[in-house]
């Protein structure tokens, strides 16, 4: 039998139609609630997360601390500082220890983690809610795990309803910028 590109193609594209078209709104309006929230009290947003769930939080840094001028901290960002709290302390430590450094009272933390049970993830949110600032998760339903040990964690967890890591980060990235466009449009409202 032979690998029918088109019929992958189709079947990867319907499930990321599916997953999209069953996202769950409400907890992405908390979320665009809770980065609009942080830019009126001239708050720092501080991203974490792990692999792929690593590069989408470094692009959102970049997307909205250019396009919506609000100070973010992407904490896999600093290797030398990423790297020294790896190996001098523990890789289950990596953001709480950034975040210590960094985190101010008010300040929001977003977690990205597929599974939702990175351990360095789950420790630098509980971290950031013991400090008093609000924390939000973007995971899925990785292996049918619904967002593994994230949802009681934080203040907003937002659940990609699919159990692909594939599907999880491509959702993980468009709420970025579903937020950031979000964000943008409404002060474009406002503002006319």
């Amino acid at each position: 039998m032979t690998f029918d590109f088109q019929s992958f193609a189709e079947a990867y594209i319907e499930d990321l139609r599916r997953t999209l078209s069953e996202i769950p709104i409400e907890e992405l309006e908390k979320l665009h609630r809770e980065v609009v929230s942080a830019i009126r009290n001239d708050a720092t947003i501080h991203f974490i997360g792990n692999g792929g769930s690593a590069a989408t939080p470094s692009h959102s840094a970049g997307d909205w601390s250019k396009e919506l001028r609000v100070r973010t901290l992407c904490h896999v960002d600093n290797v030398a500082s990423l790297t020294a709290f790896a190996n001098d302390v523990s890789y289950d430590e990596v953001f709480v220890g950034q975040l210590g450094t960094f985190l101010r009272p008010g300040d929001l933390v977003i977690g990205f983690s597929g599974s939702g049970s990175s351990e360095n993830v789950l420790r630098g949110l509980q971290f950031a809610k013991d400090k008093g600032c609000k924390t939000a998760a973007v995971t899925g339903d990785y292996n049918g795990g619904n967002g593994g040990k994230l949802p009681p964690i934080v203040d907003v967890c937002l659940i990609a309803p699919t159990t692909s890591m594939e599907r999880i980060e491509d959702v993980q990235l468009i709420v970025n910028h579903i937020i950031k466009e979000a964000i943008k449009e409404s002060i474009a409202t406002s503002d006319g």
